[in-house]
């Protein structure tokens, strides 16, 4: 990767909001199901392995992270953790519809989560410009 575009992604991560974090991590493990996806088709077996073992550790970050004490954690606990079983299972089994349905939870989960940044940066008090 060209230095200014890995200066740049770093750069991102450095300022970026928890919230924004935590969607970059969701876009991440989306980005590595869909190349998990194309190595199974391709046959690539070794990059299939390690572009699920990269969306598994996204999924087990995400686990870590979640804050128990929200209403929702139990539920998200769950489906984080059967997200994981079933990339477990698409790794094993070779199986790119598994990963169909993985993709789409974390898509849903994606989607859900920047509809809660646009809503927090819209209800956020303006500042003044001076």
């Amino acid at each position: 990767m060209p230095l200014g575009y890995q200066s740049y992604q770093q750069n991102s991560v450095m300022t970026a909001t928890p919230g924004e974090l935590t969607l970059m991590l969701y876009n991440g493990c989306i980005k590595f199901i869909r190349q998990a996806r194309l190595a199974i088709n391709e046959k690539n077996l070794a990059d299939k392995n390690t572009y699920l073992k990269k969306a598994q550790r996204i999924i087990r970050e995400l686990m870590v992270t979640l804050d128990q004490k929200q209403p929702i954690s139990d539920e998200m606990m769950r489906l984080y953790d059967y997200i994981y079983r079933r990339m477990i299972d698409a790794n094993v089994k070779n199986d790119p519809a598994i990963l169909d349905e993985v993709e789409g939870l974390v898509t849903d989960f994606r989607d859900a989560w920047k509809q809660v940044i646009d809503i927090t940066k819209k209800n956020q008090p303006k500042r003044d410009r001076a």
